[in-house]
């Protein structure tokens, strides 16, 4: 099995539409949450370059659906890296129900991170900065493995 960095969140009822199941959109912003925490947690430098010039642009993201989430249930994001390479990262996030005895898979996704500088001309392309790479680099997933 592959190293996850996992981010657990509690579902508010602001996060749940009519129906009371979880609105779709929550779960992409989810991945935004586990992203800024994995930076937190082990690439605090890269935030203060956010600070900075440098810009981690989100290319792409998607996420498909399995079962439904509701309101004071907890969801735990498990992110892997699927991919480094160039000036972008690829992660894939996995979605799981905890707090039961079986985690159960509610959705899978992915998003896809530009490294980016701005200057007087506007954006351009900058290698993945060297402490982001080392810090993902634990959670990459071995495809030779099949994980």
């Amino acid at each position: 099995m592959n190293k996850t960095y996992d981010y657990r969140h509690v579902i508010t009822l602001e996060e749940s539409n009519l129906v009371g199941n979880v609105y779709f959109t929550n779960y992409l912003r989810w991945q935004g949450h586990c992203r800024e925490r994995f930076l937190m947690d082990h690439a605090p430098g890269v935030l203060l370059g956010l600070r900075e010039d440098l810009a981690l642009v989100t290319v792409s993201c998607h996420c498909d659906y399995f079962a439904e989430l509701f309101a004071a249930e907890t969801v735990e994001l498990r992110m892997a890296l699927s991919c480094a390479e160039g000036n972008r990262v690829t992660m894939a996030f996995d979605y799981y129900r905890v707090g039961d005895t079986v985690s159960q898979l509610v959705a899978r996704g992915s998003q896809v991170v530009a490294c980016m500088r701005r200057d007087p001309a506007g954006t351009q392309p900058v290698p993945v900065p060297a402490e982001l790479r080392a810090a993902l680099e634990p959670y990459a997933v071995d495809f030779a493995s099949g994980n």
